[in-house]
């Protein structure tokens, strides 16, 4: 017969370290894209960016100096909501 024991602090303990790394994971990401990391992200050129939702008045963006930045939150949720459109 096999008999197991397990620690419950030990566990919680290591609970507790796997859940503070992944919300300083979180809390590290992107507040906002440039257009490399939109690129990135859509993995989608350029062109292929501003050809299909760029212009689109609902895409969030702001131009600092020569820059193009994208609000990283809101971008993805336009993105989300832009491909749900085109599946109809």
């Amino acid at each position: 017969m096999l008999q197991v024991q397990v620690d419950e602090e030990e566990v919680r303990r290591l609970y507790q370290k796997a859940i503070k790394k992944k919300v300083e994971e979180v809390s590290h990401d992107l507040v906002f894209w440039d257009t490399k990391e939109l690129k990135r992200r859509t993995c989608l050129s350029w062109n292929t960016i501003q050809d299909t939702f760029f212009f689109d008045e609902r895409f969030p963006k702001m131009k600092v100096g020569s820059k193009w930045l994208f609000p990283a939150r809101e971008t993805e949720k336009f993105l989300n909501e832009w491909m749900d459109e085109r599946k109809m």
